[in-house]
């Protein structure tokens, strides 16, 4: 017997300041999970204070009440952009919401005038949902870009677009 899958939800972005404890919490969470799969000196992810530098955009995805997921954006300069900190809650993962992250990121880039997008994401197991759904855009792997070094639990992406 073939799962049907749920439709993805609704989503709402808003542009977000950070002070929200369900906001706050899946930055914990994702600060945490990151760290549960790579060594503390590979972890490239933003905690609050970070996230709220004056280069990025940070977005909180909605259900109605329900937060659903996080992204950010990262201006490197007038054509670069670094696409951070993107997260699903867990309970709505495998519903298509983390592709409309992404794709909220990428339209969001476009409007900023970007015309490249880079990421760095994890090198091990559990980061090849992460790979797989950046490379179903059109994302490549490269070298470490702005200023990451080479480091074997990282993987570093790049879209023109």
């Amino acid at each position: 017997m073939v799962r049907a899958l749920s439709p993805p939800p609704t989503l709402r972005f808003e542009l977000d300041d950070l002070s929200r404890p369900p906001v706050r919490d899946l930055v914990a969470r994702h600060l945490a999970g990151m760290h549960a799969q790579s060594p503390p000196e590979s972890v490239h992810a933003l905690a609050l204070q970070g996230l709220k530098a004056p280069s990025i955009r940070f977005w909180s995805a909605w259900s109605g009440q329900t937060l659903v997921g996080m992204g950010a954006l990262r201006r490197i300069d007038a054509e670069n952009g670094e696409i951070k900190s993107m997260r699903v809650a867990d309970a709505f993962l495998g519903q298509g919401v983390g592709r409309a992250i992404l794709d909220h990121i990428l339209a969001e880039a476009r409007g900023m005038g970007l015309a490249v997008l880079w990421l760095e994401t994890g090198a091990v197991e559990g980061f090849i949902p992460a790979r797989t759904l950046y490379e179903s855009v059109g994302f490549t792997t490269c070298g470490p870009f702005d200023t990451y070094g080479p480091d074997p639990f990282s993987v570093f992406m790049t879209l023109r677009l």
